[in-house]
């Protein structure tokens, strides 16, 4: 599958509980098809005591959520767009469907 949003890109949630959230992609696993996206999809983890977290306890940390409700926030207009990909200047590029910039 192509993945179209990568790291760094800045998403809106699209569907489930988070809908309408903003945030930037931290983490993009090819193989489960999920993201991790800062300051959304905020699960409570237990932790156990451990050499970096002496202390233990209720952690709050980012889930990943699937790609398919993702989607990318063209820079220019602020809108959410599609992303497309051509051959520009003899380099594959991705563009935003809405605007045609290069992303």
């Amino acid at each position: 599958m192509k993945l179209r949003i990568k790291t760094g890109d800045k998403v809106r949630i699209i569907a489930g509980d988070h809908k309408g959230t903003e945030g930037k992609v931290t983490l993009v696993d090819r193989e489960k098809n999920k993201a991790i996206v800062e300051g959304a999809n905020m699960v409570s983890k237990h932790e156990k005591p451990s050499a970096q977290n002496p202390q233990g306890g209720i952690v709050k940390k980012e889930a990943p959520i699937h790609l398919s409700n993702l989607s990318l926030i063209d820079s220019k207009s602020g809108e959410t767009t599609r992303v497309g990909y051509e051959v520009r200047d003899g380099k594959k590029v991705r563009f935003s469907k809405k605007s045609n910039e290069v992303i």
